[in-house]
């Protein structure tokens, strides 16, 4: 197993438990997914928290992990081959994650592409789409007198919660009755926009009563409860 100080992120943010998955982070929706699926998976992890505000993601350290100045990223350091695995994109790190531990996601090949493609649906669709409109309601962009960037989101979200009211008829989660890595990429938005964005009445919500009680279902996991408050 390599050092993990031949990466150059751990020299702005030294491992001090370098045996463990270190995760470069903080509680965003994004970030929360991670915590959270290595709470669900019981593995052990070292929280770095990346200040936004002193523009940690724009270092030369943190840009050596992650040239795409986005969080979250981790390093394995018991990776493929007991190498060190570095990697960003939270779609990925969730396929990674599963993978490693043959958990959260189905052995059998229908449904596993069946997770990734609901996976997929989150990366593509529901995290731009509530992002922006989390943007456009509640931070700099609601300053914009044009109410037309605003609606095409609103509307956007709407189109994408009645796919997800629609797959959640009489099934607790998106692959059925179990739990999987598709759950805590969805499930991590439907929190922001809820929760953080304070958009549930901007997008009637109430009209979708199966995501309501799935985000239910989700903030009250423990192991949600635990990866959200990270980094204590």
């Amino acid at each position: 197993m390599s050092n993990l100080s031949d990466f150059e992120i751990t020299k702005r943010w030294p491992a001090q438990y370098p045996n463990r998955i270190q995760l470069y982070s903080r509680p965003t929706p994004n970030g929360a997914k991670i915590s959270i699926a290595l709470e669900e998976l019981n593995l052990p992890y070292e929280y770095h928290l990346i200040d936004f505000g002193a523009q940690d993601q724009m270092t030369p350290e943190f840009l050596s992990l992650n040239p795409n100045n986005k969080l979250p990223a981790i390093i394995d350091p018991d990776g493929p081959g007991h190498r060190p695995m570095p990697l960003w994109e939270s779609g990925a790190i969730l396929l990674y994650l599963a993978d490693k531990t043959g958990k959260l996601i189905s052995a059998d090949r229908a449904m596993r592409w069946q997770t990734i493609q609901w996976l997929l649906f989150q990366v593509g669709g529901i995290g731009p789409m509530f992002g922006q409109l989390g943007f456009f309601h509640k931070f700099a962009g609601k300053e914009i007198e044009d109410p037309r960037p605003r609606e095409r989101y609103v509307e956007e979200a709407k189109r994408l919660l009645n796919v997800l009211e629609k797959r959640l008829q009489d099934r607790p989660w998106i692959m059925g009755e179990d739990y999987s890595i598709a759950d805590i990429n969805i499930g991590a938005w439907m929190r922001a926009l809820l929760g953080f964005y304070e958009a549930g009445e901007l997008v009637q919500i109430e009209k979708c009563p199966n995501v309501i009680d799935f985000h239910d279902r989700f903030i009250a996991r423990p192991a949600v409860v635990r990866g959200v408050e990270m980094p204590q």
